[in-house]
């Protein structure tokens, strides 16, 4: 990039008059974005209109800084399909290589694209949206060229462009950064493994089915889907299906549930019937055990029902201890009730008896 001088012909292509001073001709450059507050600015409405010299810059000078009003302006530009994070890292990557810089990204337009790459999911409009939204974006380049053109970069004043080391090839061209590389103005980035626009796109089309499924239940037609009539009804009852498989699902879990709840209440259940059976029995054998209770006091009350039936005998020094066993006899005015006379003969006959034995004693 050629150097200008003082009195050279200024970016916006307006020659400078002899009277102009050097404080006039400091820099008036765009300066970073302090907050996130509003979308990056298209770079048609706040184009660089600086009138002091854009002296080339070295990758050793950028790196060690520049001043406040002179940011470094690097530009990386894409096409940003189905922006994702492999595309916001490798900004982040171009915004954080200067210490000091301003983030230029252009984005090529619909016809560009399909015209040298391919058809894109998302509309120009969506892409240039989606960049704007970026946080290490700080202007936005609409319907950037495929190969980058020495007018290009002295309109937009850029003094790096960021890009993956890897040879880019299109348009007939092995390489389209090649004399951005042989100029010194290349930086590389490095590339995010494991995701791109062209994955992401593999992957919907290998779950195609999965997906128009889906969007058939949110409402959408199978016109706007652009599936045959016959295949919408392959996918409804197929998503009939799969609301059945999750009804069964959700009764086999809650009845799992249920299951694990009633074993849990039941092991409550069985350890609180042992620590009852327990008490009952060490109760049980505490009163009709070997030394129970209820041993004693049947004990107890055996004794005192001998007591009552058998009373206590006379003590040694009664004085009917030293008397003989015999009967004594009995008065002679008692009448043996036992075996009353059978007769009158009998009758007189024991009268007698009687009356012999009292002589007798006498």
């Amino acid at each position: 990039m050629p150097v200008r001088a003082a009195g050279a012909e200024s970016g916006t292509g307006i020659p400078k008059s002899p009277s102009e001073t050097m404080e006039e001709l400091e820099h008036t450059c765009p300066q970073p974005r302090l907050t996130l507050t509003a979308p990056a600015p298209f770079a048609d409405e706040t184009s660089c209109q600086c009138r002091a010299p854009h002296e080339k810059l070295t990758i050793a000078q950028a790196r060690l800084g520049t001043p406040v009003d002179r940011p470094v302006r690097v530009y990386a530009d894409g096409i940003f399909d189905l922006f994702h994070a492999g595309h916001a890292r490798a900004l982040m990557q171009a915004k954080t290589l200067f210490p000091n810089s301003y983030l230029l990204v252009g984005v090529c337009s619909d016809d560009l694209t399909h015209k040298f790459k391919g058809f894109t999911v998302m509309s120009e409009t969506e892409r240039y949206e989606a960049l704007r939204h970026c946080r290490y974006v700080d202007e936005v380049i609409r319907d950037a060229p495929w190969t980058l053109t020495p007018e290009f970069l002295e309109k937009h004043k850029i003094d790096f462009v960021a890009h993956d080391d890897i040879p880019y090839s299109s348009a007939g061209s092995d390489d389209v950064y090649k004399h951005i590389k042989e100029a010194g103005m290349f930086v590389p980035t490095q590339r995010t493994e494991g995701i791109s626009t062209s994955d992401i796109i593999t992957r919907i089309v290998r779950d195609y089915d999965v997906y128009a499924r889906r969007n058939l239940q949110r409402g959408y037609t199978a016109k706007e889907l652009n599936v045959s009539f016959i295949s919408e009804k392959k996918y409804r009852f197929q998503n009939q299906v799969d609301k059945m498989k999750e009804k069964v699902k959700n009764v086999e879990e809650k009845s799992k549930e249920f299951v694990y709840k009633v074993e849990e209440k039941s092991h409550d259940l069985i350890q609180k019937w042992e620590e009852k059976s327990r008490e009952f029995i060490g109760n049980f054998l505490e009163l009709f055990g070997p030394d129970g209770a209820w041993k004693q006091m049947f004990q107890e009350r055996s004794g005192r029902m001998l007591q009552a039936f058998s009373p206590r005998q006379s003590p040694n020094s009664s004085p009917t201890r030293g008397r003989s066993p015999s009967r004594s006899p009995s008065p002679p005015w008692v009448i043996n009730k036992t075996s009353p006379p059978s007769s009158p003969k009998a009758a007189s006959a024991s009268l007698s008896s009687m009356s012999e034995g009292d002589e007798d004693e006498k």
